[in-house]
């Protein structure tokens, strides 16, 4: 463990959170992409499908877990809850996530990778995080207003891409391992996806919210007061 790959966790770890107290504290997902999360859950549980077989630290093991539990949680409350789905983005939130993304990064791994079942599911978890965030960042310039939290939670996953590209050029030079080169590749265009979306927030009519316009923070903004009111 160092301290770049420490880093890299928590600013994960944070971003999670942020997502969480958003939506189980405010009681809305307004302005989160649930491909997003559904990619995240896929991702988790590809990479993860070695937790109990595969034992390395305790830090391990309890990180695993919570990004397993709370992304699922979050997809579950986004899909389901009477509450919170109210206030999800359907028609914002449209990327074609299985087609452009899934299916190519699936072949990719096949592909390139015949060394068995779990590598090739780890080797696809892969290519899919680098892509993951796009029907996020895509949703958030369709719609060109972002509150602090998403904006915050935006910034802290792409603190986490670039901390661990940090760590593994600090585990280049000072450990004897051996990290793929689709590894290297799948993390830098990860974080050249995040570059862009941050020039194009900051060039661009993208504006970060101070508070919703709606008094009702369980209705989007997009249908406004007039669902909440209707409801009443």
């Amino acid at each position: 463990m160092n301290i770049f790959r420490l880093c890299g966790d928590m600013a994960h770890l944070s971003s999670i959170m942020l997502l969480l107290l958003k939506i189980h504290g405010m009681q809305s997902c307004q302005g989160i992409s649930l491909k997003t999360q559904e990619l995240y859950a896929l991702v988790f549980f590809t990479r993860y499908l070695d937790l109990f077989t595969n034992y390395v630290s305790l830090y391990n093991t309890l990180m695993k877990l919570v990004f397993l539990i709370a992304t699922f949680s979050i997809v579950y409350r986004m899909r389901y809850d009477k509450v919170i789905k109210v206030t999800y983005e359907r028609e914002s939130d449209s990327f074609p996530r299985h087609v452009s993304l899934v299916v190519p990064c699936l072949l990719l791994a096949v592909i390139n990778h015949n060394y068995g079942l779990l590598m090739i599911l780890w080797a696809f978890s892969i290519f899919l995080e680098a892509v993951a965030a796009l029907p996020q960042l895509i949703l958030l310039q369709q719609t060109r207003k972002i509150d602090k939290i998403t904006a915050n939670y935006v910034v802290l996953l792409g603190s986490y891409r670039a901390f661990y590209i940090l760590n593994w050029i600090y585990r280049y030079f000072t450990e004897p391992i051996w990290i793929p080169a689709f590894v290297w590749v799948s993390g830098l265009v990860q974080t050249g996806i995040y570059c862009v979306f941050f020039w194009n927030c900051r060039h661009s009519s993208v504006k970060v919210k101070e508070k919703s316009s709606c008094s009702d923070p369980r209705v989007s903004c997009n249908r406004g007061c007039q669902r909440g009111s209707s409801a009443s």
